[in-house]
């Protein structure tokens, strides 16, 4: 399978490189600084028992070299639009385009763009970060991507990349439900963003005060309702999953939206919080919490904007 991994960051490039490491045709489409730092560097994945060390196939959006049979974009939010233009060439009638961004938000544009029948709803699950050195390092055991026809109905090239995603060791269980994956995943990270951002700290740190357990058990009830009022009610294993992880006592864990905001950076908060705070509003979903929490990200988005100026 001729694939195109759009990024060569953490998520994307450690899916890129257990396809690349299994025979597989994978490019990866990046910027000229990444193409320069892994043109000497190479694509190293670290942590967890993993040691791949790769000399990737790299293009740039102005050789892209399409069209692929799959597109795996791996960008994020803030950089969609750029990744939409570059793509297009990639995608040719045959195409499956699987996107791993947090939200539903990006499903519209891509249809937009690309075409409804080039696009395919999907679900990422995994905890990888890029080191100092610029190699990923895996933080733990999740090495998942979910992917299915937005319309739910079966599909021989779902079941064709599903085979290609095993190979490489990529757990890729069938799903009934693409859209409502992504729903339970959005309710997962808006709750882990809202947590942390809100209070400045790991997981652990919250949860070591008093009130910490109460706040993070107070977000999944939010959206929680905001999924259930839009349609997709969240799972019992999948509610256990969310509140599990965002009440383990002494969790270094934080999300990447989070790392971005302590490091001055542009956030992915359209996608992931004001997006989910103005579709409760339209159903009559009161979300308190999650508005204080969105807030401050717009101020803080605010401010960077102001700079740039």
């Amino acid at each position: 399978m001729r694939i195109l991994t759009v990024g060569a960051g953490a998520v994307g490039g450690f899916f890129g490189a257990r396809l690349a490491n299994t025979g597989q045709d994978v490019s990866f489409l990046v910027r000229p600084g990444r193409a320069k730092a892994l043109e000497a560097r190479g694509l190293r994945v670290t942590g967890q028992g993993e040691q791949l060390h790769l000399a990737p196939r790299l293009v740039t959006a102005d050789a892209v070299g399409g069209p692929y049979d799959l597109v795996l974009l791996s960008v994020k939010a803030t950089a969609l639009t750029t990744a939409l233009a570059d793509i297009e060439a990639a995608v040719g009638p045959d195409t499956a385009v699987v996107p791993l961004l947090n939200g539903v938000a990006h499903l519209d544009a891509l249809v937009a763009r690309l075409g409804a029948g080039a696009v395919l709803g999907g679900v990422a699950k995994v905890v990888t970060t890029l080191n100092e050195d610029g190699d990923i390092l895996r933080m733990a055991p999740p090495a998942v991507i979910l992917t299915g026809e937005l319309d739910a109905r079966p599909s021989a090239r779902v079941d064709s990349i599903r085979t290609v995603l095993a190979e490489a060791g990529i757990d890729s269980p069938a799903t009934e439900d693409i859209v409502a994956a992504m729903w339970h995943k959005w309710v997962f990270i808006s709750t882990l963003v809202a947590l942390t951002c809100l209070m400045r700290g790991t997981v652990g740190e919250v949860n070591a005060v008093a009130g910490g357990p109460g706040l993070a058990a107070a977000l999944i009830a939010e959206t929680t309702a905001v999924a259930e009022a839009a349609g997709h009610p969240v799972t019992g294993a999948e509610l256990a999953f969310t509140t599990s992880t965002v009440t383990a006592p002494g969790s270094p864990l934080t999300p990447s939206l989070y790392r971005d905001l302590v490091a001055g950076a542009p956030t992915e908060a359209d996608h992931v919080l004001t997006d989910l705070t103005l579709r409760a509003r339209a159903l009559g979903v009161a979300t308190p919490l999650l508005d204080l929490a969105d807030l401050q990200l717009r101020v803080h988005e605010q401010r960077l904007s102001a700079a740039r100026a």
